[in-house]
């Protein structure tokens, strides 16, 4: 072997340690904990029915999950009670099929009923209307109020020694201590360990974003 191909091994080598060990962590059984505001996953077609033809989504910030951002755009969500709520943010990247993701707070200012159901099981679920500055979109279907979840990919599963779609209870501690049921376990290669909670749990709570929680029962 060359001295070349010996330089070239060491650096790949040496870039590929690195990057492993950025991703490592020091394992203290805590899980931060995100707190998700009401917002809307979306396809390119009813993007553009939103915002105009050739419209896309353009990034406001990076979300802790890789890939996922919050996008400068948003819409207005009218109900059956005809209250709106305005300026609702759409999450990147485009998707599938179109969903809305509310508390049970903002179900009651919308006059809906939408089950507790993890993302992308809209089948059955109450529909809402969407207003942009260019157009409207009426759903049939599409809303829900997201469930609880916890972020994972395989390493950190293997240490809380859960597996997917496990249900798993999470205690969090303060002022207004609360003990999380039926919080399910999702398992990715590129996710980042977050839980995921609503505005309604969490202001039961009293916790805010980047507040620590930890499995009670597994």
């Amino acid at each position: 072997m060359s001295k070349i191909d010996e330089h070239e091994l060491i650096a790949k080598v040496t870039e590929r340690v690195i990057a492993a060990l950025k991703q490592r962590q020091p394992f203290d059984g805590l899980i931060p904990v995100g707190i998700s505001v009401r917002h809307v996953h979306i396809t390119p077609a009813d993007l553009e029915q939103l915002y105009g033809p050739g419209a896309q989504l353009t990034k406001l910030r990076d979300l802790r999950q890789p890939g996922e951002f919050a996008a400068n755009q948003t819409v207005t969500l009218i109900g059956p009670r005809m209250r709106p709520i305005e300026n609702v943010r759409i999450l990147g990247p485009a998707r599938s099929h179109t969903q809305v993701e509310i508390s049970r707070t903002d179900a009651i200012v919308l006059g809906l009923n939408p089950p507790v159901r993890p993302s992308g099981k809209i089948a059955g679920t109450p529909g809402i209307t969407l207003v942009g500055p260019a157009g409207v979109v009426t759903l049939k279907e599409g809303v829900i109020c997201a469930n609880r979840h916890i972020h994972l990919n395989e390493a950190d599963a293997a240490r809380f020694g859960v597996k997917p779609d496990q249900e798993v209870e999470v205690e969090v501690e303060g002022d207004k201590a609360l003990i999380f049921e039926h919080v399910q376990i999702r398992v990715g290669p590129k996710f980042v360990l977050e839980m995921h909670l609503d505005t309604d749990d969490a202001n039961a709570a009293g916790i805010n974003c980047g507040a620590k929680a930890w499995l009670r029962k597994r």
